[in-house]
């Protein structure tokens, strides 16, 4: 029996998903991800999501063959997408009558992607969508819209301002702020998820970058993604507002970069293990063994030769002012 046979979606599925990773037994831990949406909004994963998140999480879907409109579309099953969210997922749960625990977006995070314990998935955004009954049936639906003549789901409406932005003029600044980095630079971390003594699972970042770019981690990018793993600050419009350059450190924006990386890292003369971007993904982050944090994508340069010092510098401002 076909693989599209047994799970119940189409030829045009089972190779989207294959070319994006997906193969049958696929599991991943998602500690990781559990962890730091408890964080961020109080989610309490449910059986249904943990098996969803097992098998897709952590993969992109671009089409296959790729092109403009199935690109534009993509669907990401990272659950991360949904950071303080927790609002908007329970008013979306409401709706749809069955606790919603987010397992990734559609249409370039325009849509959330929701799943009950029933195992139905939901399309989230200005009102609730029940895609399928089953996920296999919901999976098959997602990637028959991403691949027609219009964007997936594109929203009227413009989208709602990121939360960090709301969360950075009402965090206040730790007392040992000016040790590690300045005062502006605290207010930032905090605002894009840092704490101090935070420390979150990296087993499910490790799992997915062995299983697809064989990228093996070394102490001190674990160390650093267990305080600073899903911390970031969001793009916003206009791009003069952006008073930092818009970085994540989410190592999993290199899932399909390992040659990047490893060019980089034979122009740096180090093993490089990758902890983020930024810049609209124009520059990958990476961390040696020694902690030293590299920033490059054709050519590589030392942004800082310390953790600490990497994001004073990540957080520096590239504008005046904010508006």
């Amino acid at each position: 029996m076909r693989a599209d046979q047994a799970r119940g979606w189409s030829a045009q599925t089972d190779e989207v998903l294959r070319c994006a990773g997906w193969r049958p037994g696929r599991s991943v831990p998602t500690d990781t991800w559990e962890s730091i949406l408890r964080e961020c909004g109080s989610f309490v994963a449910h059986d249904a999501a943990r098996r969803f998140l097992s098998e897709f999480g952590g993969l992109v879907t671009y089409g296959w063959p790729a092109d403009s409109i199935t690109t534009s579309s993509a669907i990401r099953f990272d659950p991360l997408r949904a950071q303080w969210q927790d609002e908007r997922f329970a008013r979306a749960s409401r709706e749809a009558g069955a606790p919603l625990y987010p397992v990734g977006t559609a249409d370039e995070g325009a849509s959330f992607l929701g799943i009950t314990e029933d195992g139905a998935l939901h399309l989230v955004r200005d009102s609730v969508e029940l895609l399928a009954p089953t996920t296999d049936q919901a999976l098959a639906r997602l990637v028959e819209a991403q691949g027609a003549l219009s964007a997936l789901w594109a929203p009227g409406d413009p989208a709602a301002e990121h939360p960090f932005w709301r969360r950075l003029h009402t965090v206040e600044t730790g007392q040992d702020a000016g040790l590690r980095w300045s005062e502006e630079a605290d207010r930032v971390l905090r605002a894009g998820g840092w704490f101090p003594g935070r420390s979150v699972p990296t087993q499910t970042w490790e799992s997915i970058l062995l299983q697809t770019g064989e990228f093996e981690i070394h102490d001190a990018a674990r160390r650093f993604l267990a305080e600073f793993g899903a911390v970031g600050a969001p793009y916003r419009e206009p791009w003069d507002s952006m008073p930092w350059m818009e970085f994540s450190l989410d190592p999993l924006l290199a899932i399909w970069d390992g040659e990047i990386i490893d060019d980089l890292a034979e122009q740096a003369g180090v093993d490089l293990y990758p902890i983020g971007m930024r810049d609209r993904g124009n520059q990958h982050l990476a961390m040696a063994e020694d902690g030293s944090v590299y920033a490059g994508m054709d050519s590589v340069w030392l942004l800082a030769p310390t953790p600490d010092e990497a994001l004073q510098k990540l957080t520096t401002r590239i504008r005046p002012t904010a508006t």
